[in-house]
């Protein structure tokens, strides 16, 4: 992960820098570095990447077309049952 795939994933995520440093455990000063070009020490790349994958993001590595990033499908089994529309009454509208 570089500093711009940074900069994506956390746009990506409607992550501010204050909540990304926060959720990696680093200063915020860090991943502004980071983003701005600076080269960090590998364990501290490895936890800002691991709070954004564990948010959501896929790194994607180069592939001709430069590295980039994506968001995660949310699995159906996953997501809250519903009812539909028409079948909601009183009993079962929460």
């Amino acid at each position: 992960m570089n500093g711009i795939q940074c900069r994506m994933a956390r746009a990506a995520l409607g992550m501010t820098v204050k909540e990304l440093a926060a959720q990696a455990e680093v200063a915020t000063d860090t991943v502004v570095r980071f983003e701005g070009g600076q080269e960090l020490k590998g364990r501290t790349v490895a936890a800002i990447r691991a709070a954004l994958e564990d948010a959501g993001v896929i790194f994607v590595d180069e592939n001709g077309e430069g590295p980039g990033v994506r968001l995660k499908k949310i699995r159906q089994d996953n997501a809250a049952p519903t009812i539909p529309l028409e079948d909601l009454n009183a009993e079962n509208d929460e």
